[in-house]
């Protein structure tokens, strides 16, 4: 048995939350529904236009290593903070859930911040993240540790984190690790613009390295450049060895040697869609590796979705394991 049966590389990020009007979103030049890059001085210009917010550690597969510690799953996290306030919310709050977190801190003296996502809600519940990246953005291979990896059945890689120098290195050095102890690796494409700037290196990735390729719909379209959503599945799963695909409230597709499942979404009302796509993965894999079936496991992440956007903020607040029960699949 491996020490982890899930290790996540992303983000380190601490969501900053607030509700907003298509008027305010309009005013500022945010697009409504997708993540935007944003420097330093832009975040704190737009802190300072938004009304009451509330602080919660985020960070796309942060949010995902957190759910599997939730439900019991044995995880690690890689990504970078800086020791500060927000740095160590953020290093609290994802041991608190059971996750092993060694990234060390980067020094207080150091010319950037921990990462932060101004996250505005909508009234319909959807999110538009506004990211400054921080300290984040400089992951290293230093800061990656192979021994880490290949104690690892599973590594999970967040698409967002291709944004940075150094990152396709320090991907690569942890698929390596982890390959090479027999290890599976499992990748999310994060978001359709993060698509579009990568979209290359995604590719080589996904035909060389994934076996697990989690996105939702307007991601895949995105990736293999098509509206049509059946032929952008068909050509992910010729790719991947299994394609787990979103559909909001469509559910989810599963896609593995030649079969298709569809797993229908939990009705739900919808106060905040952040964190969704991540606590659906989370669920995913830690079905996986609990030895449930694919369109059980494609189930699990349907559950833990909702009750993640069932609230705000992209952690789960409920016992996951007690909601599978209450669903019949666990």
């Amino acid at each position: 048995m491996k020490k982890f049966q899930v290790v996540g590389i992303g983000n380190a990020m601490v969501d900053v939350l607030a509700t907003a009007d298509e008027a305010f979103l309009a005013a500022n030049g945010i697009g409504k529904g997708i993540m935007q890059l944003i420097d330093m001085p832009r975040a704190v210009d737009l802190y300072s236009r938004i009304g009451p917010a509330k602080e919660i550690s985020g960070g796309s597969a942060a949010n995902t290593i957190a759910g599997i510690a939730q439900l019991g799953g044995r995880t690690a996290y890689v990504g970078k903070v800086k020791d500060d306030q927000l740095g160590a919310i953020f290093a609290h709050d994802l041991r608190a859930q059971g996750a092993v977190y060694e990234t060390p801190l980067a020094p207080k003296n150091a010319d950037h911040e921990t990462g932060r996502c101004i996250i505005l809600v909508t009234e319909d519940g959807e999110r538009s993240m506004n990211t400054y990246l921080g300290w984040s953005e400089f992951l290293t291979p230093q800061d990656i540790f192979e021994d880490q990896m290949a104690a690892a059945e599973w590594i999970y890689l967040e698409g967002y984190r291709f944004d940075g120098p150094a990152s396709h290195e320090a991907f690569a050095k942890a698929i390596s690790a982890c390959k090479g102890a027999g290890g599976q690796v499992s990748v999310t494409l994060s978001d359709p613009f993060c698509v579009e700037r990568h979209r290359d290196a995604f590719r080589r990735m996904i035909r060389d390295d994934v076996d697990l390729l989690f996105a939702n719909r307007a991601e895949l379209c995105s990736m293999y450049q098509t509206d049509d959503f059946a032929a952008a599945m068909q050509a992910a799963s010729a790719e991947v060895g299994i394609v787990a695909c979103t559909e909001g409230e469509h559910g989810a597709h599963i896609l593995s040697g030649g079969q298709r499942w569809h797993v229908p979404s939990v009705a739900t009302r919808i106060v905040d869609a952040t964190g969704a796509g991540d606590l659906f993965a989370g669920a995913v894999l830690w079905g996986i590796t609990h030895g449930h079936d694919l369109e059980t496991a494609g189930r699990m992440g349907c559950i833990a979705a909702s009750e993640v956007i069932s609230h705000v903020g992209a952690r789960p607040e409920a016992d996951l394991r007690r909601l599978f029960a209450q669903h019949g699949v666990f």
